[in-house]
């Protein structure tokens, strides 16, 4: 990928985290560090790697797209307007009373919303539905789904993995986003995870690792997902860090479900703007 590939990539991951800031700030309510932490992936994957049509969301052959961590639905909507799926009006009406943006995404009420989610443990369940319906009719999309390291202690999740290595889904590409917190603290205290790698590889999924806020790997390795078609599905380990981007959120797990203040989201979305975080 060219030198201003990555740059724009970078611009588009920063300008989403200004947006997370302004509409959960707006609402003071929501997770956005757990948006800051996956930021990179998802301009690769808005901004580089998916089939859309913006102004198509419901275009049959599109690839598809399950935020499982539900409670980062802010990145998505931040990823829709600058898309141009959604539009900038709607920014500010995040969590309010019959606004499109509620606090988890929902199917069939928001535009490029593929499945409803929040119940964690769920979502890559339905994306491995959408990636074996795409292999029965012959069809050519992906399903991308983002997975939160947290929620990989629901054993519907693994129920999952085991049936998309049963049925050789190399439609399907998975990212955990590894920062290593859930909302109780770090995950290797709570229910750990390790060997993480071995255990989807026992599952039949290829696997890679990589540093999920490099927006350069994260593209390299979504790209590389997306041509290796052999009949395994795809699961890149993205190790991050929570509140990426933002130095109050930075790595702290305090952060998880609470917002900034104004006075404090004003100084990080200057950064931003700035380029400078």
């Amino acid at each position: 990928m060219s030198n201003s590939k990555v740059l724009a990539l970078e611009k588009v991951a920063r300008s989403l985290r200004k947006r997370v800031l302004e509409m959960t700030t707006d609402s003071q309510s929501g997770h956005p560090s757990s948006c800051f932490s996956c930021a990179e992936i998802v301009s690769a994957l808005y901004f580089s790697e998916m089939s859309l049509r913006p102004e198509e969301p419901d275009w049959p052959d599109r690839d598809r797209f399950v935020l499982s961590k539900g409670h980062a639905a802010p990145i998505l909507y931040a990823a829709l307007i600058e898309k141009g799926i959604l539009p900038e009006e709607e920014a500010l009406t995040l969590r309010k009373l019959d606004s499109r943006l509620q606090g988890h995404p929902v199917l069939g009420k928001t535009p490029g919303v593929d499945m409803t989610t929040g119940s964690l443990g769920q979502g890559i369940s339905a994306a491995v539905g959408m990636a074996l319906v795409a292999k029965i009719e012959k069809k050519d999309f992906f399903t991308y789904v983002l997975l939160g390291d947290g929620e990989l202690g629901e054993g519907q999740v693994w129920e999952a993995a085991m049936a998309a290595g049963h049925y050789r889904l190399d439609n399907l590409i998975a990212i955990v986003d590894r920062n290593f917190y859930q909302s109780d603290g770090n995950t290797e205290d709570i229910m750990s995870l390790e060997p993480l790698r071995a255990k989807w590889e026992a599952f039949n999924w290829d696997v890679t690792e990589i540093d999920g806020n490099d927006v350069a790997q994260c593209q390299a390795a979504l790209s590389l997902a997306r041509r290796r078609r052999n009949r395994r599905p795809k699961l890149i380990i993205a190790y991050t860090k929570k509140g990426y981007g933002c130095s109050i959120m930075d790595d702290d797990v305090k952060w998880h479900g609470k917002v900034l203040s104004k006075e404090q989201a004003q100084g990080v979305i200057a950064e931003l703007e700035e380029g400078t975080r």
